[in-house]
């Protein structure tokens, strides 16, 4: 291990002093043997092996330096040791998903938990700052309790519910502003990058690019720098968070504590995918639709178990290697459903961006995504990028709606009974 610059410094400096004070002392003792060797010969000290003397001198200082780098690296080392620990159990306390050995209720409880510390963690920013990375994944955390807690709506009734839906729905509302200008802004960009030939260059589309651009910079100076917005959220989510270490669920480990959630949450989506591929007031159907395939998404990636470890003795080793391979069958099902969810709350998600872009586009006044009047495009423009957006959108719409018959194929009935087949208990792991 090297030795630190500083410590080397000291060390040095150190080693000087002892020289010069070791070449005082050798000039001290010539003249006292000058003294005492009246009656002996000049070159016959009386002190035999007075050098040897001097250079024991600097073996316990240089021992002791190092004794003490040592014991810096070693406290060090310590504290890097508790930080790892630290960060490997703030992961195992936020993970999204159960645990080996943890029950159902235990679990739900965690992950709320967990989501709502990461939440006030990056609201508090990294020195005083906020940037759109951190509101982009606050507001996911967000979805993510929004979820859970959807999910445990008939656990804890009708008002818990509403209340605590309402806190989780007006943080995110206080954030969204800077985030959507953001998600308005890439998806012009999105789509000049998809029709150059067509777009770029364009007067028009370069004027509505600094209008998205502006505006984004002013939610961005309004959300993100604004104290008070982000200390209003804390507060609610520290108080949000309070409710969450009350709630008393059931000990038992079974999808029973979730599965009146689970039934309305796919029930409510298949219903809004059926309302969407009728045709009728479609933007609003798809996304509505978009919230329950989200809300599924991440019901079925927190009913996922990590697989029980090695721990079992020579007699017990078949019987552990067969709980491993059915528990990592299961999990394959909800990690399988858990996928679809998600790469059709993608499309969802393209599609709903662009139908706010040509509301804007086709909006004779403000939005509220534009809080001043967007630019007057000209009419060979305008008609330009509604006729690519809804081309784009069209697409988007089929691939959703295909996909979507691939998700919501199982009656809820048969839903529910995947849902209980694929679940691994506690025991199992």
């Amino acid at each position: 291990m090297g030795v630190p610059a500083a410590a080397g410094v000291a060390l040095r400096r150190d080693q000087h002093m002892l020289a010069q004070s070791g070449e005082q002392m050798t000039t001290d003792r010539t003249a006292i043997r000058r003294r005492l060797a009246v009656r002996r010969k000049p070159d016959r000290p009386p002190w035999r092996g007075g050098k040897s003397r001097h250079a024991s001198i600097l073996a316990p200082l240089v021992a002791t330096v190092a004794a003490t780098m040592a014991v810096g690296v070693g406290v060090a080392v310590a504290r890097a040791g508790r930080e790892r620990l630290d960060e490997r159990a703030r992961r195992r306390e936020r993970q999204l998903g159960l645990l080996p050995g943890e029950p159902l209720g235990d679990g739900l409880r965690r992950m709320a938990l967990g989501q709502v510390d990461l939440s006030v963690d990056l609201l508090g920013g990294r020195g005083g700052k906020l940037d759109e990375a951190a509101v982009h994944e606050t507001r996911k955390a967000l979805k993510r309790l929004r979820a859970l807690v959807r999910m445990l709506a008939h656990e804890l009734g009708e008002d818990a519910y509403s209340r605590e839906s309402d806190t989780l729905r007006g943080v995110a509302r206080r954030l969204s502003g800077a985030r959507d200008s953001e998600v308005m802004l890439a998806t012009l960009d999105a789509l000049v990058r998809r029709h150059p030939d067509k777009l770029r260059g364009r007067r028009g589309v370069v004027e509505l690019r600094q209008h998205l651009a502006a505006e984004h910079a002013r939610m961005e100076r309004r959300s993100l720098r604004d104290e008070s917005v982000r200390a209003a959220a804390i507060d609610d989510l520290l108080v949000f968070r309070a409710r969450v270490s009350a709630w008393e669920l059931p000990p038992g480990d079974d999808t029973a504590l979730v599965e009146p959630g689970l039934r309305r949450i796919y029930k409510q989506g298949r219903r809004r995918y059926r309302r969407a591929g009728s045709g009728r007031r479609r933007t609003a159907a798809m996304h509505e639709w978009r919230k329950r395939v989200k809300d599924l998404r991440y019901a079925a990636e927190m009913l996922q178990r990590d697989p029980p470890g090695p721990t079992a003795t020579v007699r017990g080793v078949a019987t552990i290697g067969r709980q491993r391979k059915r528990a990592r069958a299961n999990s394959a099902r909800l990690h399988k459903l858990e996928r679809r969810a998600d790469s059709l709350g993608e499309l969802l998600g393209e599609e709903h961006d662009l139908a706010l872009l040509a509301a804007l586009i086709d909006s004779p006044g403000p939005t509220r995504l534009a809080g001043e009047r967007p630019p007057k495009l000209g009419r060979r423009t305008r008609k330009v990028l509604l006729k690519l957006i809804k081309h784009r959108r069209r697409r988007l719409q089929r691939r959703a709606l295909k996909a979507g018959r691939r998700l919501h194929s199982r009656s809820p009935r048969e839903f529910l009974a995947m849902a209980r087949a694929a679940y691994v208990p506690a025991r199992s792991g």
